[in-house]
C-alpha cells in the first residue's frame, strides 16, 4: 500500500502562496470592475483581500448557509493565516467566502444565485477561440473515426488552449507532444471494451473547454461507445470558470448558432437529452473542500455504475490523487485504487501535485529548467 505523502500547505509552495498573494486580490479587483456592488459588498470583499494578504481566516457568519458544516470542516484552521493551512481547503473556502461576501446564498438578496463569473465566461464564448473551435468541426467531419476521436479528446483536455484545426492538420502530434503521460489508447480500449454503457464526465471549465467536452460527448454517443453520458457540473460558481448547468446550456446554444457540423452536434445532443441519453447531475460535494476519498455514498454509487468516469481538469485531479507532495513516480493506479470504478484523468497541469510519471520522463522535465508543473504548458491523460 502506498504511504501517504504530506499535504500541500500554501506556505511551502511558491505557486500556492502566489494564489493568495496575487491571484485572489486580482480576481476580486476584476469582479469589482465588472459588477455594481453596494458598499457592504465592497467592504466584505476588501476584508477578504486583506485576509488573503496577511490576515487570518475568519469563519462564515452563523446565519450563513452551511456555516455549521464549514466550522466543522475548518476546525483548527480558523484564526490562522491562509498560507498555513492545506491549500485545497483554503482555496475552496476562499470561493465560499467570496460568494458569501456578495450575498449569493441570501434568500432576500437580489444577488442570490447570480454567477459572478458569467461575464468572463460569456466573453470567452463570444471570442475567437470558440469561433475557431466551432469552425474546425467542419474540417474534421470527414476524418477517420479514430483520428477524429483522438483530436476531440485532446481538445477536451487542453480546454482554452484547444485548437482543433491545428491538431488535425498536424495529425494531433503538436498537442500530444505536450503530454507528460498519455494513456489515451488505454482509455479508448476501455470505452470500446463493451458496447454502450454509461460514461460519467465530471466537468471542469465552462467556455471553450465545455464546448469541446460537449463535442466529445456527442462523439461517444454517436459512435456507440456510450449509451448514456452523465455530465456532472458544479452546483454553485467556484474557481472562476467552473461549469454550471447554465454554462452547458450557453455552450449548446453557441454550437447551435454555428453551421454545418457544429449545429448537427447541438441537434444530436438536444435529442440525446430529450430521450435520457445525455443526463445532467450535480452534487454539493463538487464544491466541498475535500479530496474524493470523502465522497458521499450516493455519489460513489453513481460513479461506480459508470463504465468509466472521466475527470476533467486540474482541481479534479488534485481531489482524485490528494493534494499532496507525492513522489512524481508514485503509481497512479495505486493512489486511485479507492475510486469507485474505472477512472480517467484529463488534465492541464496548473498546480504542484503529480503522480504516475516514468522516471526517465521526470528526469527530462526536471532538466528542462521550466516551470512544467504549474504553467499550463503540459498535460496528461492517465487511466486506471
Amino acid at each position: 500500500m502506498t504511504q501517504q505523502a504530506p499535504v500541500i500547505i500554501s506556505s511551502a509552495s511558491p505557486f500556492a502562496a502566489d494564489v493568495f498573494r496575487t491571484r485572489h486580490p486580482a480576481l476580486i479587483d476584476r469582479l469589482i470592475r465588472a459588477w455594481p456592488f453596494a458598499p457592504a459588498q465592497l467592504e466584505a470583499l476588501a476584508e477578504l483581500v486583506k485576509e488573503n494578504l496577511g490576515g487570518v481566516i475568519r469563519p462564515l457568519p452563523d446565519h450563513a448557509l452551511g456555516a455549521h458544516d464549514w466550522r466543522e470542516w475548518g476546525s483548527g484552521f480558523y484564526g490562522r493565516p491562509w498560507a498555513e493551512v492545506p491549500f485545497l481547503w483554503a482555496e475552496s473556502f476562499f470561493y465560499r467566502r467570496l460568494l458569501e461576501a456578495v450575498g449569493y446564498f441570501e434568500p432576500s438578496s437580489p444577488w442570490r444565485g447570480v454567477d459572478l463569473f458569467a461575464p468572463f465566461k460569456q466573453a470567452e464564448l463570444a471570442g475567437g477561440t470558440v469561433a475557431a473551435e466551432i469552425a474546425a468541426l467542419d474540417d474534421i467531419a470527414d476524418a477517420g473515426e479514430d483520428e477524429r476521436g483522438q483530436a476531440l479528446l485532446l481538445s477536451s483536455l487542453w480546454g482554452n488552449r484547444a485548437d482543433l484545426a491545428l491538431q488535425i492538420t498536424a495529425g494531433a502530434q503538436i498537442e500530444a507532444s505536450g503530454l507528460v503521460a498519455d494513456d489515451s489508447q488505454h482509455l479508448w480500449e476501455l470505452l470500446g471494451s463493451q458496447p454502450g454503457g454509461n460514461v460519467a464526465l465530471v466537468a471542469d471549465n465552462a467556455g471553450s473547454e465545455m464546448v469541446a467536452d460537449l463535442v466529445l460527448v456527442d462523439h461517444l454517443l454517436a459512435r456507440g461507445l456510450a449509451d448514456q453520458v452523465v455530465l456532472h457540473v458544479k452546483p454553485a460558481p467556484y474557481y472562476v470558470s467552473d461549469a454550471l448547468l447554465a454554462d452547458v446550456a450557453d455552450c449548446l446554444r453557441r454550437l447551435w448558432s454555428g453551421e454545418g457540423a457544429a449545429r448537427a452536434v447541438a441537434e444530436r445532443l438536444r435529442e440525446a437529452a430529450a430521450v435520457g441519453r445525455l443526463r445532467m447531475r450535480t452534487d454539493a460535494f463538487w464544491c466541498a473542500p475535500f479530496d474524493f476519498t470523502a465522497m458521499p455514498e450516493a455519489l460513489r454509487e453513481d460513479l461506480a455504475a459508470a463504465k468509466v468516469t472521466i475527470l476533467k481538469g486540474d482541481l479534479n485531479y488534485r481531489r482524485l490523487v490528494g493534494d499532496r507532495w507525492w513522489d512524481p513516480t508514485t503509481s497512479f493506479s495505486e493512489v486511485t485504487r479507492y475510486f469507485p470504478g474505472r477512472v480517467a484523468a484529463l488534465r492541464t497541469l496548473k498546480s504542484d501535485v503529480i503522480v504516475g510519471l516514468e522516471p526517465r520522463a521526470l528526469d527530462t522535465l526536471e532538466a528542462s529548467g521550466r516551470d512544467w508543473r504549474t504553467s499550463g504548458s503540459r498535460g496528461l491523460i492517465q487511466v486506471r
